[in-house]
């Protein structure tokens, strides 16, 4: 019995996992959506996300990775609060991608919807 339990939990860990970082970078793309953050920024809108787990050293790789694909831009500025801040902004490749991104989720959303609602 308790093997079955630890391997029901793994599952559900695997499963919890690869749902949240297939959703993550929609989720910080959107954020960005007619904006300019920097990273804390996107990680407190992002908080409120249920079950959404993200932290700082787990955005800063994947804004990198945006910026080396053209779909955001970074800018500095110094602040009056602490160190210089980078700021990260959509570029018109990035607002494509994203709605095109946001029209696929939403298909497999509807989708998955009408299964989980079906009787």
């Amino acid at each position: 019995m308790h093997y079955s339990i630890f391997m029901e939990n793994r599952f559900l860990e695997n499963w919890t996992t690869q749902i949240r970082k297939g959703i993550l970078e929609l989720c910080i793309l959107n954020a960005m959506k007619g904006a300019r953050l920097y990273g804390y920024d996107i990680v407190k809108k992002l908080s409120g996300i249920e079950g959404l787990v993200i932290g700082e050293g787990t955005i800063y790789p994947i804004l990198s990775r945006f910026k080396r694909e053209g779909l955001v831009k970074t800018t500095i500025e110094e602040s009056s609060e602490g160190p210089a801040r980078k700021y990260y902004q959509l570029t018109g490749r990035g607002e494509q991608y994203l709605a095109r991104m946001n029209q696929y989720w939403g298909s497999i959303k509807n989708g998955t919807d009408a299964l989980i609602t079906e009787q």
